[in-house]
């Protein structure tokens, strides 16, 4: 029987990474060789004290509450480590009302809007962008406005742009830097500029900083919560996905406005029981190893983003250096004119490479495409090879 479905699926644009997955399953099914750089999931193997104090803390005889619910058996050490971590990372004092563990930050963007949004609601999001802003718009029945990101910019947004009765309207307000799929970085000086924008407006403001430890050449990303009195108009949302190599451990963490924090824990305390005191734990550790954990896993996509950047240039598509997250973000070669789409078809058919199209990130991703840094070297390496021989043609 054909069951009907709620309406605000309907609403819901085709997942960008979904769609990937079933086109790369297609031509597989064709007897196609295909090599992925769609999808930014990390290969890197989780480090070795990360995964030492998991297995100990899931078998560790003298915690009988070691495979019960982490939300009815937090575990006291994760709220200590994120406050330490902000404390020594970006010189951010945190209290624990200021604080809500999550399970990564896809998760907690949907649950942080069924917080905070009602329906009708008015949300702002940056576009290109991460699609899971308006998705959790979308689940409150709240409205998107987007805010369009330009290169003649540096991919930052310009709040003058901002409609005044959008600003009036709106409730939540999205940035996420170092960026994705973009790949641009934002100075401290931006971060002032957003939060006055936030208290004038009165808008909260959602600092996505899922990628802030994947940074290179010497660059540190700031937190919006550097600036002072951020705490009043801001939350930051903190992952531990691809800094730690932690993609499927599913952990992370909201931090900043206590009132938006405390309506975030009333959701989770409904909808999800959270972590497994094991990672909790594992979470715990590596935030408190942050300063050796994560260069080597840096180390490497350094290495594959200087590959990248040299093999596009060689084949006559030069691309700018990016100084963090893991994903080259260039533009589409002339001869396809602008079409993401028909690039990334033309790579796929031709070549049997998988890049993600701009215009999956928004009308203002169009022209350009991403690709992503987390594969082996030796995979990306071929793909550079095939497409070489595409640009040749």
């Amino acid at each position: 029987m054909e069951m009907p479905i709620a309406n605000r699926l309907d609403k819901l644009p085709p997942y960008l990474f979904a769609d990937l997955r079933r086109k790369i399953a297609d031509r597989k099914a064709r007897g196609i060789k295909i090599i992925s750089l769609g999808i930014g999931d990390p290969d890197i193997p989780t480090p070795a004290p990360i995964i030492d104090e998991l297995a100990r803390a899931v078998a560790d005889p003298g915690d009988p509450n070691r495979h019960r619910y982490g939300c009815d058996c937090p575990v006291a050490d994760l709220p200590a480590a994120i406050m330490n971590f902000y404390r020594r990372r970006h010189g951010v004092e945190l209290a624990e009302n200021q604080i809500a563990v999550t399970s990564g930050s896809k998760d907690a963007i949907v649950q942080f809007c069924l917080g905070l949004l009602n329906p009708g609601d008015l949300g702002i999001a940056p576009q290109p962008g991460y699609p899971t802003y308006n998705i959790g718009h979308v689940f409150c029945s709240a409205q998107t406005h987007y805010l369009p990101l330009r290169r003649a910019n540096g991919w930052l947004p310009d709040f003058k742009e901002i409609p005044p009765d959008t600003a009036r309207q709106a409730k939540l307000l999205w940035l996420n830097y170092p960026n994705n799929p973009t790949t641009a970085v934002a100075p401290l000086d931006f971060f002032r500029e957003a939060v006055e924008f936030g208290r004038k407006h009165n808008i909260l403001v959602c600092h996505d900083s899922a990628y802030s430890e994947n940074t290179y050449d010497g660059y540190k990303s700031p937190s919006i919560l550097e600036v002072p009195g951020a705490c009043d108009t801001a939350v930051e949302f903190y992952s531990l996905s691809k800094g730690f190599s932690m993609t499927g451990w599913r952990v992370g963490c909201v931090v900043g406005n206590a009132s938006a924090v405390k309506a975030l824990r009333l959701v989770k305390d409904n909808a999800d029981n959270g972590t497994l005191r094991a990672i909790q734990f594992a979470a715990a550790a590596a935030l408190g190893k942050f300063e050796t954990l994560t260069p080597p896993i840096n180390a490497v996509y350094r290495r594959r983003r200087d590959l990248v950047v040299k093999a596009l240039g060689e084949a006559g598509w030069p691309v700018e250096t990016p100084k963090a997250t893991i994903y080259i973000w260039a533009p589409v070669p002339e001869k396809y004119r602008g079409s993401s789409a028909s690039f990334a078809e033309d790579l796929l058919e031709k070549a049997g490479v998988v890049i993600t199209p701009g215009l999956g990130y928004g009308v203002a991703g169009e022209g350009h495409y991403r690709i992503s840094l987390t594969y082996p070297d030796q995979v990306i390496g071929e793909a550079m090879e095939r497409i070489r021989r595409i640009a040749e043609q």
